[in-house]
């Protein structure tokens, strides 16, 4: 089930009002239940993957509490391989497959290695690095074990969550589930303002500009000599994969917010930040997060110096890009990102000067070059992101950079000005809600009076029904 369909329209409001409903010691049996039904709605049998490492990581808790020395090492191995093993097999052998096949063709042997025909489960990586999170947490004494096998699974099956994050910490999520949730109307509409602009960046931002973004994309040979078409595609890109996922994330805090939940921001206005690493710092910050406190900060952060430091910045971001899918198309966009990262590193004290210069003239002039400077650094990343090849995405920058004209391919020019329209609103309200908005979980700069408020969330209801792209189209990190 898509937060976008007909079918979650009906679902959000049934499930919510139960829960209301329901006495509150029988609310987590109807969370559970009803997420299984969200989840199932994919392929239903892959329920039966979540249900085995749900069962291995629930024991593997209370073994690791219990255990003392090695016996807890071997216990939390026991977790991370059952974990690993599974995301392994169904997101990763046939790219091993493909690579080993090619290796050997480039010695001669042709050996015969065949290839599995199944379907990525959706959302595997998430659920998987929430769970092994919790292991870990209970490994390190940072958390008590869940004796309550129900609550566990909850944890990791919480549907608002479940396929594409936030990835959450037991520390944040597994206590609120014993907690009882009163309505509170000012909650509810907190949190239905989120979902409400969440849906508006999937449908009329992200969607509508995702037309033009494939049409490019799909089919760069089409469009040579035609530098501009490039430009404008990757810029759209840019802010459709934001608006696709930071509008799914608006959707899951906002349907969890409703019923009392309290989730970990995911996105924090990324394209707002005035230099690579706040821009970092600011997008996917349940991963990039998970990443520092999993991995950069075990192999020593920058304790060590900054030349390791680098080297374990550049561990993490090749490790963040094979976890977003198995082609190397990924992680080279991490690697390009990588780049610009430890550059600025590097060449920090160039740099400051370069920032002195501009801030000097106007602090609104500097921070609108290095806001601009950080977005293209994305920019230039997320060609391999969406090129479906490394060939493509190699062709797409020679397209770039061909300059041979200025022709343009306009597409569906009702397709490309109602997204225009969307970035525009886009950028105006984030930058509302970063620099002028008193209350930080405001959503809109709506009016005072309540009736300017129904005439205004009128207004933005009835732009999303007219603009919207309705077509039940799945969130793009739901592959992940």
């Amino acid at each position: 089930m898509v937060f976008n369909s007909f079918a979650f329209l009906i679902f959000f409001p049934v499930v919510t009002i139960l829960y209301f409903l329901l006495p509150h010691k029988w609310r987590w049996l109807h969370l559970l239940i009803a997420s299984c039904v969200f989840y199932m709605f994919f392929i239903p049998v892959y329920i039966v993957i979540l249900i085995f490492t749900i069962i291995i990581d629930y024991f593997a808790g209370i073994l690791i509490d219990r255990a003392q020395g090695t016996r807890r090492k071997m216990w939390l191995l026991m977790s991370i391989v059952a974990n690993v093993g599974v995301l392994a097999v169904f997101k990763y052998y046939n790219f091993f497959i493909m690579n080993t096949l090619w290796i050997a063709n480039l010695f001669g042997a042709h050996p015969d290695l065949q290839y599995l025909n199944i379907i990525l489960p959706i959302g595997l990586s998430f659920h998987t690095f929430q769970a092994m999170s919790y292991t870990i947490e209970v490994y390190r004494g940072n958390f008590k074990p869940v004796k309550d096998f129900g609550i566990y699974s909850l944890y990791v099956m919480f549907y608002p969550q479940l396929v594409a994050g936030p990835i959450e910490r037991p520390q944040n999520l597994i206590h609120q589930f014993y907690e009882k949730h009163e309505f509170d109307y000012q909650r509810v509409v907190s949190g239905l303002k989120l979902m409400l602009w969440g849906l508006f960046k999937k449908v009329v931002i992200a969607d509508r500009l995702g037309a033009y973004v494939a049409n490019v994309f799909n089919f760069p040979h089409q469009h040579p000599g035609e530098p501009l078409t490039f430009w404008v595609a990757a810029w759209f890109f840019a802010i459709q994969l934001y608006c696709d996922f930071g509008g799914y994330s608006d959707i899951a805090i906002g349907s969890a917010r409703v019923m009392g939940f309290t989730l970990m921001t995911n996105f924090r206005r990324p394209y707002l930040g005035q230099s690579v690493g706040e821009v970092w710092q600011r997008w996917h910050i349940s991963l990039t997060t998970w990443f520092r406190d999993y991995v950069f900060n075990p192999l020593g952060g920058y304790r060590r110096g900054k030349w390791r430091g680098i080297f374990n910045l550049g561990v993490l971001m090749f490790l963040a890009g094979l976890w977003h899918g198995a082609n190397w198309t990924y992680v080279l966009c991490f690697l390009v990102f990588y780049v610009f990262l430890a550059s600025r590193l590097i060449i920090r004290k160039p740099l400051q000067k370069f920032d002195d210069i501009v801030y000097k003239i106007h602090p609104l002039f500097g921070r609108i070059v290095n806001t601009i400077l950080a977005f293209h650094c994305g920019i230039f990343s997320y060609v391999f992101f969406r090129s479906g090849s490394v060939s493509d995405a190699l062709y797409y920058y020679q397209q770039m950079f061909s300059f041979k004209s200025l022709k343009f391919y306009e597409g569906d020019a009702s397709t490309l000005w109602y997204g225009i329209f969307g970035i525009i609103v886009l950028l105006v309200i984030e930058e509302w809600q970063e620099n002028y908005s008193k209350d930080k979980e405001a959503v809109f700069p709506e009016p005072k009076a309540m009736w300017g408020k129904f005439v205004f969330y009128a207004a933005v209801i009835t732009v999303i029904m007219l603009i919207g792209v309705f077509d039940a189209s799945q969130f793009i990190y739901f592959q992940f």
